[in-house]
């Protein structure tokens, strides 16, 4: 296959790793990226573990560019096949082409004879996704036996710096945890009724960043912005300011009010945080009446990202009232026939199962109708449309409820953690 200059020149710096990160801008082809330096290595076996939406996309990746067996292994039969395989080649049987296994982060630590692979190779795409340490995710994944390692992702941190252990331990880093939060990251103590709790410092959170920086790209971590390898389109970002509903106050003042029957009671700070967005998103008439507004006034594809299922189910009825093609991307469904048919249709797109790994460069305007609380969620999802083969200027509508949550706390902190991932590219040094 033939790849991009950046590609090659990404290649070439991580030549002489067996363990490296691709951090690269989302767009920029880090599943070429991945793949080649994955058949570089020549072992046997390899594994690769992605979001479930993507399993598809890798396997007919390498069913289409390399002579390699394929085994998708959320399916039991063919990871049988998989670790006998594995079992051949620990007993020095010749094995003709690579066997390549392809499962999802929420499976993989389900299927426990993955822990018995030697001699593989591993890839995470979005590795971001086992920030986490505690999760079972990241625990199965730090119990396997790697002898190479390939970490992919457009935002490896998500603008938090001590969500990047994880990543770095399977990078070859040998630092403790707390040794790595000690050196790195401003804690400070807090106490919560007599018990004390460490958060982060929000005004100086971070501490010794360049030396970071430098040991990231000692340990085989390659980072690249779009800009410096494709002259991509403008991306302009238009909020758009929305009443808030009354009771939107009255649920602030008093911690719970009715809406259309629903009695939303606010007893405790994550129902508080949740029914606040709602009430902002679903429950908000002037924000409905804004995305009309945005619908009527074009026949353009529209990419429209959202969180709640309730949220989906009134823009479906407005954009179904205007006659307008539908695709859906969602936990339930990944439908994307009338987008790729149809340059008048609306695609809805929940934040977890889409902001990642779709190419809809088809569109050059996303709405978002209310903003995820994750800034990697965010960032990925701007990179749908902002990505090769893109030629026209990307336009972003952010419908925003004036002094809620959304404009006053979610947008800033969005904007902050961006600016903390951002840090990361800046200044490669080799």
């Amino acid at each position: 296959m033939e790849l991009f200059k950046h590609q090659i020149e990404a290649l070439e710096k991580t030549k002489d790793f067996n363990k490296c990160a691709y951090y690269l801008d989302m767009g920029l082809g880090k599943t070429f990226i991945g793949s080649e330096k994955m058949i570089s290595f020549g072992t046997n076996i390899n594994l690769i573990i992605c979001q479930k939406s993507k399993i598809t996309d890798w396997i007919n990746h390498f069913k289409d560019n390399y002579e390699v067996l394929v085994y998708d292994l959320t399916n039991k039969e063919q990871l049988k096949t998989y670790v006998s395989y594995d079992y051949l080649s620990n007993q020095n049987y010749p094995i003709k082409y690579p066997i390549v296994g392809i499962i999802n982060y929420d499976l993989v630590f389900r299927r426990k004879e993955l822990l018995n692979l030697k001699e593989f190779t591993l890839l995470l795409d979005e590795s971001s996704l086992i920030q986490n340490d505690k999760a079972k995710r990241s625990k199965f994944i730090l119990k396997l036996n790697a002898e190479n390692v390939i970490l992919l992702s457009g935002t490896p941190s998500s603008g938090k710096y001590e969500n990047l252990w994880t990543q770095i331990h399977l990078l070859g880093w040998d630092i403790k945890k707390e040794v790595y939060n000690k050196q790195y990251i401003n804690w400070e103590r807090l106490d919560v009724g007599g018990v004390p709790i460490w958060i982060v410092n929000k005004d100086e959170p971070y501490k010794n960043v360049e030396r970071l920086k430098e040991k990231l790209r000692q340990h085989g971590a390659i980072f690249k912005k779009t800009e410096e390898c494709f002259d991509l389109p403008e991306q302009v970002e238009i909020p758009i300011y929305i009443k808030t509903p009354k009771e939107y106050k009255t649920f602030k003042d008093n911690g719970i009010v009715t809406i259309e029957d629903d009695e939303l009671i606010g007893n405790t700070s994550l129902t508080k945080l949740l029914y606040a967005r709602q009430i902002c998103s679903q429950y908000n008439q002037n924000k409905l009446d804004a995305f009309e507004d945005l619908l009527e006034s074009t026949n353009d594809r529209l990419i429209v990202f959202y969180n709640f299922i309730q949220e989906k189910e009134r823009l479906k009825t407005i954009i179904e009232k205007h006659e307008r093609p539908i695709s859906e991307v969602n936990g339930q469904i990944k439908d994307l026939k009338n987008y790729e048919e149809k340059d008048n249709s609306v695609t809805l797109i929940q934040y977890q199962s889409g902001s990642m790994g779709l190419n809809l460069q088809k569109s050059n305007k996303i709405i978002y109708f209310s903003l995820t609380q994750s800034s990697d969620l965010y960032e990925q999802s701007k990179k749908r449309i902002h990505r090769i083969g893109q030629n026209q200027t990307c336009f972003y509508y952010l419908l925003l409820c004036k002094n809620s949550i959304e404009d006053k706390g979610i947008l800033p902190r969005l904007m902050m953690r961006k600016d903390f991932d951002d840090e990361l590219f800046r200044e490669e040094i080799w």
